[in-house]
């Protein structure tokens, strides 16, 4: 990737990304959430998936909010 973008474009990326990242951990949270006792391998999986989108989010919150979130750690 050779494409030189300014920090507004970096932001919107940054913004982007982190949109997906919230609409695929409710995406799991409610995959999870379905799965239940039918399926526990799959509500397992959904719910490590869960996981590690909330800690994306909280990386990208912390990019795009520096400091904020310092009393969650």
């Amino acid at each position: 990737m050779t494409d030189v973008v300014d920090s507004d474009e970096l932001l919107r990326r940054i913004q982007r990304a982190r949109c997906c990242a919230l609409q695929e951990k409710h995406r799991w949270r409610d995959r999870r959430d379905g799965l239940g006792p039918t399926d526990p391998d799959g509500a397992r999986e959904a719910a490590v998936r869960v996981l590690s989108y909330e800690a994306v989010l909280r990386v990208l919150d912390e990019i795009l909010t520096p400091g904020r979130h310092a009393e969650e750690c």
